[in-house]
């Protein structure tokens, strides 16, 4: 039953649960999107499309937390809440040519994505395979 319970941080309303404190950066400005690529010349950028009001995607998200082993200077990931940002959601699909969906990884390195998945295919991209 705690799997489909709210694990909504009070602070950031990214859901946690309780294993690992992934180091997410808010993605809520379309802005951030050349900030991404334009720091993915130096390191790996990670793009995680999560759809609050969605089961799957709460699974998801939860089993993507649990695996999570990355060191914070490894990879930055970015964390969209595609109810609160839609748009952005969609400058990702036009600025990185990849259909919408969701729950939806995107790794971004040298300004162009090197993978990408969404819903159970997340778990099998490798991160570390991206570092």
């Amino acid at each position: 039953m705690a799997l489909f319970g709210n694990f909504f941080n009070k602070n950031s309303n990214i859901e946690k649960d309780g294993k690992n404190d992934i180091p997410w950066i808010t993605l809520n400005n379309p802005d951030q999107l050349e900030e991404i690529v334009a720091k993915s010349k130096n390191k790996s950028q990670a793009i995680f499309k999560h759809s609050t009001t969605c089961g799957v995607s709460r699974m998801v998200l939860n089993m993507f937390n649990a695996s999570f082993s990355l060191e914070p200077s490894q990879m930055d990931l970015y964390f969209l809440d595609l109810h609160a940002y839609r748009a952005i959601s969609n400058a990702i699909a036009d600025r990185f040519e990849v259909l919408h969906q969701s729950p939806q990884l995107l790794i971004i390195k040298n300004g162009v994505v090197v993978a990408h998945s969404s819903h159970g295919g997340i778990s099998d991209i490798s991160l570390e395979k991206y570092v």
